[in-house]
């Protein structure tokens, strides 16, 4: 499957995934992120029911720190 995260196109052998698989695929686990797919924001709560599939385009910010 071919999503686009962050404007960037990726490649992945499976044909769907949860985000939950997707976080973990990128090392992002236990990060502080929100995550945009196609345009709607997806509750952190939906992380391991909503599947991403072909042509998905994604959008992952991390919160960042500081004064």
């Amino acid at each position: 499957m071919q999503i686009s995260i962050n404007g960037n196109d990726k490649n992945f052998d499976a044909e769907t995934m949860s985000i939950n698989a997707l976080i973990a695929h990128m090392n992002l686990v236990g990060k502080r992120i929100a995550i945009e797919r196609n345009g709607e924001i997806v509750p952190r709560s939906q992380f391991d029911q909503v599947m991403v599939c072909q042509g998905d385009q994604l959008e992952i910010v991390g919160a960042v720190g500081g004064g």
